[in-house]
């Protein structure tokens, strides 16, 4: 018989409080729900452990933070040699995630991503040899230099946490997040990603080269601590992204906020320099990155400069220039931020902003 296929833990279970006709939901390793306080503390803890091994890189950590916490994935798109995998790495050992890595190359099947069965000849069985798909944090590293037959097999997975095969639906652990590296398309060997597996991506992120002064402390660390890399240690698990993540879903948006949001979509949708605007996904990875800002800032309430900080990492890879951009050396980055500049944002403060 096959081995059993594996299960997603329960996102939450009830134990009784001191009133009996109120329940507090507890997390899986014993966490119970956290405020988005409690959760952007511990979300800063996170990030000041990781920059002891990533130099130089506050703005892409924090932005890779705020993607796990608001339950998506990550593509992190930039020249070879620039943190790129330490960066996924570390994340992974920091908020003691499972961690796997596939090495994407031209000749990588649909198959070596997700797993499939094989005749099992001791007992005449077909069995179910799980990929690394199956785990917590997957890096898929340098993800556009395979075929997009190949980047497709991830597609279900980072749509749903599940992957079909041969019939059979089999989800995967919760959390499921994948972190992405891709090299700059004008690199040889490398495939476009298809719009599909781009929307897919909740964001977005450049790393950029260290300064001079940043690098030279990164080549003096390394010569202090006598190894390749520094130790990071485990400070969370599985159970406590889940709770951090519910802590980002107590985080209040006003509706004059929803409706920037839908203006700054909108907006993508009719700019002369867009072929094709972002889709209604750019305005749900918006709203949901703009309430992870404001627990990473110890906020209940989403603000203006929240949404406009996301912006761009959130929309510019879902929108497609008209080619005459590319001779001009305008990227997407660039219209997305005249974009922000463009449609006016809300005035008026939140209700809970009022309130404290």
């Amino acid at each position: 018989m096959p081995p059993p296929t594996p299960t997603r833990p329960p996102a939450t279970v009830t134990r009784q409080s001191k009133d009996p006709t109120v329940t507090s939901p507890q997390y899986p390793s014993g966490h119970d729900a956290l405020t988005p306080r409690q959760a952007g503390e511990r979300a800063e803890q996170v990030l000041a452990e990781i920059r002891t091994a990533v130099v130089g890189k506050p703005e892409p950590l924090a932005l890779v933070m705020l993607g796990i916490l608001a339950g998506g994935h990550v593509l992190i798109e930039d020249l070879p040699g620039l943190g790129k995998t330490l960066l996924a790495r570390s994340f992974a050992t920091t908020l003691g995630l499972d961690f796997r890595r596939i090495q994407f190359t031209p000749d990588l099947l649909p198959s070596d991503v997700t797993g499939a069965p094989f005749y099992d000849q001791r007992d005449g069985d077909m069995v179910f040899r799980p990929g690394p798909v199956f785990a917590h944090l997957l890096l898929a590293d340098e993800i556009n230099r395979t075929p997009p037959k190949t980047q497709a097999a991830l597609l279900e997975a980072m749509a749903e946490a599940q992957v079909t095969i041969d019939g059979s639906t089999r989800p995967l652990p919760d959390p499921f997040v994948v972190i992405a590296t891709a090299n700059p398309i004008e690199y040889e060997g490398t495939y476009t990603l298809p719009e599909a597996q781009l929307d897919r991506f909740l964001l977005r992120v450049r790393m950029g080269y260290l300064t001079a002064a940043e690098e030279a402390g990164m080549l003096r660390g390394r010569l202090d601590r006598a190894a390749p890399e520094a130790v990071l240690r485990t400070l969370s698990g599985p159970g406590e992204v889940l709770a951090m993540r519910a802590a980002v879903e107590r985080v209040e948006v006003e509706d004059d906020l929803l409706e920037y949001v839908v203006a700054l979509v909108g907006a993508t949708r009719a700019h002369q320099h867009i072929q094709v605007g972002a889709s209604p996904r750019g305005g749900l990875a918006l709203v949901q990155l703009a309430r992870a800002r404001a627990v990473l800032a110890l906020r209940d309430y989403v603000t203006p400069e929240d949404v406009k900080t996301v912006a761009v990492p959130a929309l510019a890879h879902r929108v497609t220039l008209k080619p005459e951009l590319w001779v001009r050396q305008i990227d997407a980055d660039d219209v997305i931020r005249e974009v922000v500049q463009s449609v006016p944002a809300p005035q008026t403060l939140p209700r809970a902003a009022v309130a404290s």
